[in-house]
């Protein structure tokens, strides 16, 4: 078999597969009534707080954490048992892009002090300082030799490779050092908690209807902040969204990550390079039988044995219930397969063992805002910084375009719907078109919305006004004290 086809199979880790269709036995279940009416009942409210965030993931956490430490009494929903979403529940632990191709960083504040606090557990791998914008093949051969290519590695100006400062996280230490900033901070949490509805007065948010073991009970706040990732509350309060996507973006997928331990990856090398033709034979078997293809190789402390695998799946509409399920069976039943043929077939992988899945379904795109600014691909080429910045983000997935402009300007307008009040989004459902929002919607872009909307709803709180009104220059001033990169 010829290395062409191997062509096929695309960027390692990132082989797109299609999400099976409903099951003729599917059609026993439809239901012969369309609806049913639930009875009116009162609902206990347990807490009233200034701010209320809605998802403990990237801007869930760095909001919440972020309101509290500004005084303004906060509490924090997340309906799994853990918080970081997906760069910890969802195994997505890649935080990339820190840096513009030359090297120079531009996400610091919380999304700086999460590594920061981690790499004193050795729980955080990230390049050296003086080896961001390197172009030295000593430096970056460890890079490509882990397939993390895509993640550290990018054609700068003159053509050369160039190392990107992005980092590498534990998502289980990741998941307990989220807990102790949040404890710190002084925010009230609520884990294993569903918010299922809003309150509403007029086009104001009061408050939060949420279900869990406790039965349906509800949280009164002056501050509503959405940071489910999917734009959850979107429908509940009314907002404008938008939710199309392109048929050939990224954020077009669902992702069931998992890991394989016990890799001994001296005898895999082995057999790649002495008996090349049946590596390419087993890759061609993988691809066949629509099994995973491609793997990185764990970069932390103590993993040198651990794959990682990170399979794409088309979606049609990410919030789909029964959509996400035949997903998530389908994926699990092609991580078994993977798992045993490769076992099985694979020299280093005798003694290997599945030793973690994805706690939730990675999802990368869906409802976004439509907020005072869309942030649209034009803004991409942007020369200019918005008087109301909020974020700079380094613009390095577009290939000749990220070097004639290495960074895009993100305004605080983003983050606010145009009609709703007491109401802000900071997640990937940021107000943006699905080109920009493709590039920007990753896991520090997150931390950045929530570190700013965070802080100005706390603003906002003590000044008894609009979130819409928060003045930039006091906001601005306060995001650089909180070592924010700003222009």
């Amino acid at each position: 078999m010829s290395n062409e086809r191997l062509r096929y199979h695309g960027p390692a880790g990132m082989a797109r597969y299609h999400i099976p269709g409903p099951s003729e036995n599917d059609k026993r279940f439809v239901p012969s009534v369309t609806t049913v009416t639930e009875p009116p009942r009162e609902i206990k409210v347990v807490s009233e707080t200034d701010v209320i965030v809605v998802g403990g993931g990237p801007g869930g956490f760095a909001a919440a954490v972020c309101a509290a430490r500004m005084g303004a009494r906060t509490v924090l929903l997340e309906r799994y048992g853990h918080l970081g979403g997906m760069c910890t529940g969802g195994l997505v632990n890649i935080i990339p892009n820190l840096s513009d191709i030359g090297g120079k960083q531009y996400i610091g504040g919380i999304c700086q002090e999460f590594i920061d606090r981690l790499d004193k557990q050795d729980a955080a791998f990230h390049p050296f300082k003086l080896d961001w914008g390197s172009t030295d093949e000593s430096v970056l051969k460890y890079y490509k030799d882990c397939s993390f290519h895509h993640f550290f590695i990018r054609k700068n100006k003159e053509g050369k490779d160039a190392l990107l400062y992005s980092a590498i996280i534990d998502p289980e230490i990741g998941k307990n050092e989220i807990n102790r900033m949040v404890m710190e901070a002084g925010v009230k949490l609520y884990l294993h908690s569903w918010v299922t509805n809003v309150i509403m007065d007029g086009n104001q948010v009061k408050g939060i209807i949420f279900e869990s073991k406790s039965g349906r009970q509800a949280v009164l706040g002056k501050v509503i902040i959405d940071c489910t990732g999917d734009g959850d509350l979107l429908t509940w309060t009314g907002a404008q969204y938008e939710d199309d996507i392109g048929a050939d973006l990224r954020i077009k997928h669902l992702c069931f990550g998992y890991w394989i331990g016990g890799v001994e990856f001296r005898a895999f090398d082995k057999f790649v390079s002495s008996r090349p033709d049946d590596y390419i034979a087993l890759k061609n078997e993988l691809h066949d039988k629509g099994l995973y293809i491609s793997f990185f190789r764990g970069m932390l402390k103590n993993q040198e044995h651990t794959a990682w695998l990170h399979p794409h799946f088309i979606a049609e509409c990410q919030t789909d219930v029964e959509e996400m399920t035949r997903m998530d069976v389908a994926a699990r039943e092609k991580a078994v397969q993977t798992w045993e043929l490769l076992r099985d077939k694979a020299p280093g992988f005798e003694k290997s063992y599945i030793h973690l899945t994805c706690a939730q379904l990675g999802t990368t795109g869906g409802r976004r805002l439509v907020g005072e600014y869309s942030l649209r691909e034009d803004d991409l080429r942007r020369t200019e910084p918005f008087e109301d910045t909020i974020a700079i983000f380094p613009n390095n997935d577009r290939g000749k375009e990220s070097l004639e402009h290495p960074v895009v300007y993100v305004p605080y307008r983003t983050l606010i719907p145009r009609d709703i009040e007491g109401f802000m989004v900071a997640c990937r459902a940021f107000s943006s078109d699905d080109e920009a929002n493709s590039c920007f919607n990753l896991i520090p872009h997150c931390m950045c919305f929530g570190q700013a909307a965070g802080t100005a709803a706390a603003m906002a709180v003590q000044e008894g006004i609009s979130v819409r009104n928060v003045p930039f220059g006091k906001l601005r001033e306060q995001l650089l004290k909180q070592n924010v990169i700003l222009p």
